[in-house]
């Protein structure tokens, strides 16, 4: 049987939604120079908070599992915007982090890019790329 995962939105106000997943909440808007009221970040910004922390969660799991002297991990995502349609068409994700092995951290981001699920869905339409830096 399929799995499924729930989130709900709701408007708020006149260009605010309350986003909510399991017990967690956020605001999600537009910025006040494109009529928001800057509550919150908007969608596009939220996928790719989503593409981070999805991607982050495997790497720290991979990172813990082979008991990798691997820390202070951070990562920086850049999308490249397209007009028409208004999408995304590359993200490139930038990782840094205290580690000895350059190999060791890029094989432990190869494993997070192959489990997370945010990366394995987007990678139909856009170009994802992963760089240790």
């Amino acid at each position: 049987m399929a799995q499924e995962v729930h989130a709900q939105v709701k408007q708020i106000g006149d260009s605010t939604s309350s986003c909510t997943a399991r017990q967690h909440k956020t605001l999600s808007d537009r910025p006040e120079a494109k009529g928001g009221a800057d509550r919150g970040p908007m969608g596009g910004e939220m996928l790719l908070m989503g593409l981070g922390g999805c991607f982050m969660s495997n790497l720290l799991a991979a990172i813990k599992a082979r008991r990798a002297a691997i820390d202070d991990v951070a990562i920086s995502l850049t999308a490249t915007l397209a007009d028409a349609p208004p999408r995304f068409t590359t993200v490139n994700l930038s990782i840094s982090g205290s580690y000895g092995e350059k190999a060791e951290m890029e094989k432990l981001v190869t494993i997070a890019e192959r489990s997370c699920i945010v990366a394995n869905t987007l990678k139909g339409a856009v170009r994802l790329t992963f760089e240790v830096v």
